[in-house]
């Protein structure tokens, strides 16, 4: 995991990552050797592996549009989990589950769901199956951030592991302010995202629908 005093300065690199840059700057690198040193198909090779690197760590500016009360989605991908469960970390409240699987296409860049204080962090090391089987939820390495608005509604969004994935980013530490829409981290080559949410509020969202960061509502206040 990556924090920071201030997590916004990790932030700072459009259209692509932070943490992207050393990969491609590493596969721009090995197409120059290749091209120079290497058959042609192995330059090929490597400038399209670049190019699918670069691609994956881009991150488009995006419109938070939604309204007061609203939940916008943190990650970019297919939700594949509605429903109604008890939030098992930090709340204990009944309230609704909403997952989103990223796979390797879709922008990795999550955004912070709404606006609140950063209450808790807690971090747990795993394994690394498939993100949008069921056993992820009890065995993949995983980050859970619980979030409280002013008005005290409490939203928890866990970033797991896929079966690629093997690295979990998060910048804010407990006691930041996230502003809604704005990143808060990624998760590198294919995962998902969980999203618990309390049980009186109306959902915006169905199983297999496509969700954009930082701009599909998920939920909102009756």
């Amino acid at each position: 995991m990556v924090s920071s005093a201030d997590f916004r300065e990790q932030i700072g690199h459009i259209p692509i990552a932070r943490e992207g840059v050393p990969y491609i700057a590493a596969g721009v690198f090995l197409t120059v050797v290749a091209a120079l040193a290497a058959p042609w198909i192995a330059t090929w090779a490597l400038a399209g592996l670049t190019l699918l690197v670069a691609h994956f760590f881009r991150d488009p500016q995006r419109v938070t549009a939604a309204e007061e009360g609203e939940l916008v989605s943190p990650a970019d991908g297919r939700v594949i989990v509605v429903e109604r469960v008890t939030e098992p970390r930090f709340t204990g409240n009944r309230c609704w589950k909403i997952s989103i699987f990223m796979s390797v296409f879709n922008v990795h860049v999550n955004r912070a769901p709404f606006s609140g204080v950063l209450e808790k962090l807690y971090y747990r090391k795993g394994g690394f199956r498939a993100a949008q089987t069921d056993r992820a939820d009890a065995e993949n390495e995983q980050n859970w951030l619980w979030i409280r608005s002013d008005s005290g509604l409490d939203v928890v969004v866990v970033q797991v592991a896929g079966l690629v994935a093997r690295r979990i980013v998060c910048w804010p530490r407990p006691g930041d302010w996230l502003e809604r829409g704005e990143r808060f981290g990624l998760i590198r080559f294919g995962s998902r995202l969980d999203v618990y949410v309390p049980e009186g509020g109306e959902m915006a969202v169905s199983k297999g629908d496509r969700v954009v960061a930082g701009e599909s509502v998920l939920w909102r206040t009756k």
